[in-house]
């Protein structure tokens, strides 16, 4: 099979699942912006940074490890499995017993001493979510995308089915029943804490659901490879520190850079909101994440890898550009999701979309490190990143706010590109097709501006979305005349020469 047509069905099956989760997931966003107020989504916003950076330390790039030890020549793939697996079981189950024993400095530590339940879910979760990412890389692995697609669905329905049931019957049940024994482990109003049960109670399921896979495999530890996993690995643990930190620092600083942290957690739900109305693009980058480590990895030794990667690259980017134009020339449209007490931060969108967009091109970029297992230069791309994450929040962001924070990503995400791709093309030079990458982001950029000055017309909402939808096909007739017809008369000639 032509591996570009494989890819993009691996692709498509992690796909369409991540689609579907992420959308799932999305409408609940609209379901909480309505339920709880901008201080608790801030509280909600704030957990999660902290459980991002948390989740990387806990799996210390032991899943790219899995990958690369499991694709080596000679090397047992059950064996890589089951001892990164004890590994990430032993650092997890640690990790939650310091956080029990220790649950009330940890709370007064993160500013929360009266909601040490909020802190205590969470680690849980942490801790499952961690020991589980091995048996997902391994379904990945093995090529099981329908299985792995399934299991993660099932993860998201559950965690919107409970959450909805939780906001929707616990408060009128307790006001009606206020002994209840329930009220040991649950608010008697509306609370943030039921999201935290919710994604608690999933993550249980998925652990059930991967069952069979963790045991599916003769245990069989062995030290001398889990040293050289762990030096494989830990570089990418280091540089995904300071990674997350470019994602998700500036939802920790909110309340340190304001006087009045009640100011600041409102302006943080507000921002996290409209951060995910970013989604489309997030769940882009995803799922070709998924497909395409696996596929870099496999095809790293083929004469024809490096000129792959570079089609690989500009059809991203392609790609990615249509996504950064579906969500920005509709803005209004999917500015509804939110509740309307959040919607004056949708200005910050398109913005998201485009550094989400350089995110994914770093991570096209990154392969050149993990591929010549040079991982000790991840943390200084990384780290160029954070520093001027660092530099813009704290700088701006008490001035522009959350507008701040969002140009913060952008040009974090850009100088990690430039670093990278500068460290790539000495260490493991790739052509890449520079012309046609940049002509589609200046294609993009261009109809953007078009319709951003032809907006402020005010044409009304019905010429707003006619004219959007037309340059939407102005850019993919643009796409296929340049590089369309190309890809179909290739894949035409590799039909008739089977």
């Amino acid at each position: 099979m032509n591996p570009l047509k494989r890819l993009a069905g691996d692709t498509a099956i992690y796909g369409l699942s991540t689609i579907v989760a992420r959308l799932i997931n999305y409408l609940l966003v609209a379901y909480h912006t309505r339920v709880l107020d901008r201080a608790q989504y801030g509280v909600f916003t704030e957990f999660y940074g902290y459980a991002t950076f948390l989740l990387v330390l806990l799996t210390y790039g032991m899943e790219t490890g899995f990958f690369r030890f499991s694709s080596r020549a000679g090397q047992r793939p059950d064996t890589v499995f089951s001892t990164s697996m004890v590994s990430l079981l032993a650092t997890s189950l640690l990790f939650f017993a310091v956080v029990a024993l220790n649950l009330s400095d940890f709370s007064a530590w993160m500013g929360y001493p009266g909601n040490r339940a909020y802190v205590l879910q969470m680690a849980a979760v942490l801790a499952i979510d961690a020991f589980t990412a091995i048996p997902f890389a391994r379904l990945r692995f093995l090529r099981k995308a329908k299985l792995f697609a399934l299991f993660k669905l099932l993860n998201v329905l559950l965690y919107v089915l409970v959450s909805v049931a939780f906001f929707t019957l616990l408060p009128p049940y307790f006001a009606q029943r206020p002994d209840s024994f329930l009220l040991r482990f649950f608010s008697p109003g509306v609370d943030v804490g039921y999201i935290f049960t919710a994604n608690l109670l999933s993550s249980l399921l998925s652990l059930a659901l991967l069952l069979p896979t963790i045991f599916g495999v003769k245990l069989s530890f062995s030290p001398a490879l889990l040293k050289k996993m762990l030096v494989y690995s830990l570089p990418l643990l280091i540089a995904g520190l300071p990674g997350v930190a470019n994602d998700y620092l500036d939802r920790v600083l909110f309340r340190h850079l304001y006087s009045d942290p009640s100011f600041a957690l409102d302006q943080l739900g507000v921002y996290g909101a409209n951060a995910k109305l970013a989604v489309l693009m997030v769940i882009f980058v995803q799922m070709f994440r998924y497909a395409a480590e696996p596929f870099f990895f496999a095809h790293a030794e083929k004469n024809d890898a490096r000129p792959l990667f570079a089609q690989v690259m500009k059809y991203f980017v392609i790609c990615a550009v249509f996504i950064f134009l579906l969500v920005s020339l509709n803005i209004d449209i999917f500015a509804y999701f939110t509740g309307k007490d959040f919607r004056e931060g949708a200005t910050i969108v398109p913005v998201m979309l485009f550094a989400n967009l350089l995110l994914g091109v770093v991570f096209n970029l990154s392969m050149w490190y993990k591929l010549s297992e040079k991982t000790k230069y991840a943390v200084y791309i990384t780290l160029s990143g954070v520093l001027v994450t660092v530099f813009v929040n704290v700088a701006f962001i008490p001035r522009y706010g959350y507008h701040a924070a969002a140009w913060a990503h952008f040009f974090s995400y850009a100088v990690m590109l430039a670093v990278s791709y500068a460290m790539g093309q000495k260490f493991y030079p790739i052509r890449y097709d520079l012309r046609a990458i940049g002509f589609y982001i200046f294609v993009g950029l261009g109809i953007y501006a078009i319709f951003a000055l032809c907006k402020a017309f005010d044409f009304g909402f019905v010429l707003n979305a006619m004219l959007a939808a037309a340059l939407l096909l102005a850019y993919l007739a643009v796409a296929f005349l340049r590089d369309g017809r190309a890809l179909v008369h290739r894949r035409r000639s590799a039909a008739d020469a089977k």
